[in-house]
């Protein structure tokens, strides 16, 4: 799987997580919502995200890594 595609994945699962929590515990988790959607913008202007740098750290391949094996 690519670095990618693990950090979509993992953005939604936090996204749908942390609207559950603010439903059913505290509205404060909507603020989590909010900084995942943040960062998910910031990474998409430029191209910078922390979990990809752990996810790498991680040992997760990226798509250039795939399309060279």
């Amino acid at each position: 799987m690519t670095i990618e595609r693990t950090l979509r994945l993992i953005a939604g699962l936090f996204v749908l997580v942390s609207l559950a929590l603010g439903r059913w515990v505290n509205e404060y988790w909507y603020l989590f919502t909010a900084f995942v959607g943040l960062n998910l913008l910031q990474s998409g202007f430029t191209n910078w995200c922390p979990m990809m740098s752990f996810l790498r750290k991680l040992g997760v391949g990226s798509q250039e890594k795939l399309n060279h094996a």
